[in-house]
């Protein structure tokens, strides 16, 4: 039997949180740890990983984000249903909470996307190949329809569907987490149909939920690209490569208060959770299973 290609895009996602955040996700990809990588185009160390990104030639896509720290958009800044009463984004969950209350606009959001779109090309001077949501806002209900249109308009082909084959049997992941996953699972099992009717695509599979941060380690990003590749798949052809997404955070520990989108670095950005991260992607043992696996990495750009 003909071994299946699968064509790995692994994405550092996060780049421009802060320098250290940087400087990882340079060193991973220059290991051939990481493929591709997602820019905040609001981080506050921006504009220097366009500068990385374009000497090392690293591919780069957007990481949309609405939820962490300021918006990019001039007259979002002051007065907007986006912000909480202190002036910055409403946070992971507190997005998801204003927005179920029906108390975000969805035409500031999409000044919002487009505002960062427009950033990204004045930081990188492309547009971005591919396009996904920080802490994965851009599959929530409402802001889905938003999104498709901003990457319709903009001619933005590739986005992520987080939707990960094998999470609910990660007896490992705490269960307030797992709530979390469950529910973005969800939005994106909704947002599907919207994605598709706008001609947008994305990788056969996501995998990244169940190994973040302590759960990395080379078996899990094993496990996970094994049972991911095992997986039947509707409508393709047999002996076809098969594309996956792992989603990453590797880097440095963030050292407050540099850092962050505008509020300084959070928690998980300061934890020895990134490094981990890192030093797994890097290890021998995970580039020679690539190999014995015929997975080739590659960036959205390359499909």
């Amino acid at each position: 039997l003909r071994m299946l290609q699968v064509k790995l895009i692994v994405t550092g996602d996060d780049f421009g949180y802060c320098p250290r955040r940087n400087q990882g996700i340079v060193d991973c990809f220059l290991a051939g740890a990481i493929s591709n990588v997602s820019l905040l185009v609001n981080g506050s160390a921006a504009a220097d990983a366009a500068k990385l990104a374009r000497r090392y030639n690293i591919p780069i896509g957007l990481h949309a984000n609405l939820s962490e720290g300021s918006p990019v958009c001039e007259v979002l800044k002051t007065n907007s249903s986006l912000l909480n009463q202190d002036g910055f984004f409403h946070g992971k969950m507190g997005f998801r909470t204003a927005l179920s209350k029906g108390l975000l606009n969805m035409s500031e959001v999409k000044q919002e996307l487009k505002a960062q779109v427009e950033l990204f090309h004045e930081l990188t001077g492309h547009l971005p190949p591919h396009m996904d949501g920080h802490q994965h806002v851009h599959v929530l209900p409402e802001v889905r329809h938003v999104f498709a249109e901003v990457l319709e308009e903009y001619g933005i082909k590739y986005t992520r569907v987080p939707i990960e084959p094998g999470l609910h049997d990660c007896d490992w992941i705490p269960p307030s987490l797992m709530d979390f996953y469950l529910g973005v699972e969800e939005d994106s099992f909704n947002t599907v149909d919207v994605f598709t009717k706008h001609g947008i695509r994305w990788a056969d599979i996501y995998i990244g939920l169940s190994t973040m941060g302590r759960n990395m380690s080379v078996s899990s990003v094993r496990s996970a690209i094994d049972s991911a590749v095992l997986q039947p798949r509707a409508g393709a052809a047999p002996g076809s490569a098969v594309t996956i997404e792992l989603m990453v955070h590797p880097g440095y520990p963030s050292v407050p208060p540099t850092g962050g989108c505008g509020e300084g670095p959070d928690d998980f950005s300061q934890s020895w959770e990134r490094l981990h991260e890192l030093q797994t992607l890097i290890k021998p043992e995970l580039q020679s299973y690539y190999k014995s696996r015929n997975i080739q990495l590659c960036s959205f750009k390359d499909l």
